[in-house]
């Protein structure tokens, strides 16, 4: 059997490589030829070369919604990179890209467009990001997590599915996630992720919170690159790490309440999982809003509670996650009678389609 070229792309943070690898180990090696474009040195590198896929660096520039000096550089950085694409594009001869979003995307979607390639793209968030709503005019099909997202795109090509969850993340055992932390039976494990790049403000309030938080929880703390604190190290009942890759299922399967971000892969994986969350999105001046609005949808579906950034304190936290243990019962019901429906599936088969 010949095998067909598809080529991914998306970037500059885990939320916008981690459905593109759930779509990846899906698709049969006898019958697909996977390669993946990214920008040169952001994590959807280091995520994408650990599997052994052929990757491919391209320049590209920051997509900002208001003025600065960068802007003008950055027109000519993502020209350089839709020149670099295009001639990647050619070469690969791929029948379809497959987009996910961030900054590194336009460039390659934009060069499919010349080439007549077709070109998928999903939007997780509640609201469309600046990359995709430029590839919007150059995408085939598109595909949003949630309903209100759809309503930012064309009706006659865009598709309600859910967000693609990894399947290996269901894979994890408690027991060996216990372990790998040198964690007991005793008390719940409490984990905390501020996301791929860290949360400043959530890590700083977790280790101010340390004494509080460990007489209750064994607390798993997964504070970015660079955000270690060494002096920690030796503290009982708390585990740090910048970022795990392997051991995150086990880690997650051993999870009875989280504290996290409100990036719409991870809060989507959450729900599959059921383990109740606090979510704590970035605020709107270090984001569009999209997180918080992802959090609303969720805390107003009762899957989770939400704690503002501008309102995290010691005792916010505290109490935010007393209410969330109160609450324990109600939103692991409502969870388990989320319409969520098998956005993994339905990708495959699209894609599969094509062949």
């Amino acid at each position: 059997m010949n095998k067909q070229s598809i080529v991914f792309t998306g970037g500059g943070s885990a939320g916008h490589v981690t459905p593109n690898i759930a779509i990846i180990n899906e698709l049969s090696k006898d019958e697909w030829k996977v390669h993946y474009i990214g920008s040169k040195k952001g994590i959807e590198k280091e995520l994408i070369t650990k599997m052994g896929l052929p990757y491919c660096g391209i320049s590209s520039g920051k997509l900002r919604r208001y003025i600065d000096a960068e802007n003008v550089k950055d027109i000519f950085r993502v020209l350089k990179g839709i020149i670099e694409a295009r001639s990647l594009l050619k070469k690969l001869n791929p029948m379809l890209v497959f987009s996910k979003g961030g900054f590194v995307s336009v460039p390659v979607v934009i060069a499919a467009r010349s080439l007549r390639i077709p070109i998928y793209i999903h939007e997780s968030d509640l609201t469309p990001g600046l990359a995709n709503k430029i590839s919007q005019r150059f995408a085939t099909k598109i595909f949003t997590s949630f309903e209100e997202a759809a309503k930012h795109f064309p009706a006659n090509k865009t598709v309600v599915i859910g967000s693609p969850i990894r399947k290996e993340i269901f894979s994890g055992d408690k027991e060996r996630g216990r372990k790998y932390l040198g964690f007991t039976n005793e008390r719940p494990i409490l984990t905390v992720m501020g996301g791929s790049l860290g949360a400043k403000k959530i890590n700083e309030t977790v280790r101010a919170s340390l004494q509080e938080l460990t007489a209750k929880y064994q607390v798993v703390h997964l504070c970015g690159k660079g955000q270690k604190d060494d002096s920690l190290d030796n503290t009982t009942s708390y585990r740090q790490f910048e970022y795990v890759n392997e051991e995150l299922p086990d880690i997650l399967a051993a999870t009875d309440t989280i504290v996290t971000r409100g990036g719409s892969n991870a809060i989507f994986e959450f729900l599959a999982m059921k383990i109740p969350m606090l979510i704590v999105p970035l605020t709107k001046k270090q984001s569009r809003g999209d997180q918080i609005l992802n959090a609303e949808d969720f805390t107003k579906k009762g899957y989770s509670l939400t704690l503002d950034e501008e309102k995290l304190t010691k005792n916010s936290l505290i109490q935010s996650l007393e209410n969330l243990e109160k609450n324990r019962e109600n939103i692991i019901r409502k969870m388990q009678t989320s319409p969520m429906g098998d956005a993994l599936s339905v990708l495959i088969k699209e894609i599969q389609s094509n062949r």
